[in-house]
């Protein structure tokens, strides 16, 4: 069974999560969760990066960390590896104790970081990088961490642009199986279909997945802007809760659920 947790600020999309009953074997004093003490919001990413079939992996955390059977498959926003606050996140991710490998979506050409910038276009971008040339990077994200790195669960998490790609991920049918436990926050352009096709226990807002037979959650976050779970103004104290509780939100599911 697959399982699915969200945070949304109040009102809109925020976080979404699903997984397998996995869980931490580890003692959980080595895992932190319930604490900020993984979470870096300053500071250069201490990730490295390798090539696996074409595709440029961000990966960081160490494998002999106690989580040693689940790893994280991290989907970024649109602005892909270029971002030092997806690398910071997925650090975050490492030291909670998960091996986390972030693909490059883009093939190196991310969106620019000012979307204004002369020459860019947004609606040709996102065109550019539809499901039938991301769900097969997706994929080898995850084929990465099976078949590389030997991990026998991993549990995915996307942010924007990435989160509606962990949502495909957590349906049971179609191109786009191979989780075992999936997060997203503030999701973009995913559909209903997508939506109808979600097999996993979920955290979500509102109503939409009241049709669904799997569990559910929802956390709602107020003064929380769309992208706040990577690039929230942290001077904000309702934007800093609201990414921090994201975080931790995340990795108590994976904990939970993915094992």
């Amino acid at each position: 069974m697959h399982y699915f947790s969200l945070a949304v600020p109040f009102w809109g999309l925020a976080a979404f999560a699903t997984a397998r009953s996995t869980c931490c074997k580890a003692d959980t004093k080595q895992c932190p969760v319930t604490n900020l003490s993984a979470l870096r919001e300053t500071g250069e990413p201490i990730g490295k990066t390798t090539v696996f079939e074409n595709v440029t992996m961000y990966y960081t955390g160490q494998e002999d960390k106690c989580r040693q059977d689940t790893a994280v498959l991290f989907l970024t926003d649109i602005y892909g590896l270029a971002s030092p606050e997806d690398l910071r996140l997925a650090d975050s991710f490492g030291r909670a104790g998960y091996f986390t490998v972030a693909p490059d979506l883009f093939n190196g050409a991310p969106s620019p970081l000012d979307m204004n910038a002369p020459g860019f276009n947004q609606t040709q971008f996102l065109a550019a990088h539809g499901p039938d040339v991301t769900d097969p990077i997706v994929a080898k994200g995850i084929r990465y961490l099976r078949e590389v790195r030997g991990y026998p669960r991993v549990a995915v998490t996307g942010y924007c642009f990435g989160g509606r790609y962990a949502l495909r991920f957590a349906g049971a049918s179609g191109a786009v199986q191979g989780v075992d436990a999936a997060f997203a926050a503030h999701p973009a352009m995913w559909t209903d279909a997508e939506i109808a096709a979600i097999t996993l226990p979920a955290s979500e807002m509102e109503n939409l997945f009241d049709n669904l037979t799997t569990p559910w959650q929802i956390d709602l976050y107020s003064g929380a802007m769309h992208g706040f779970a990577v690039r929230g103004n942290l001077s904000d104290p309702q934007m800093r809760f609201a990414k921090e509780t994201a975080f931790i939100q995340a990795v108590r599911w994976f904990q939970f659920w993915a094992k």
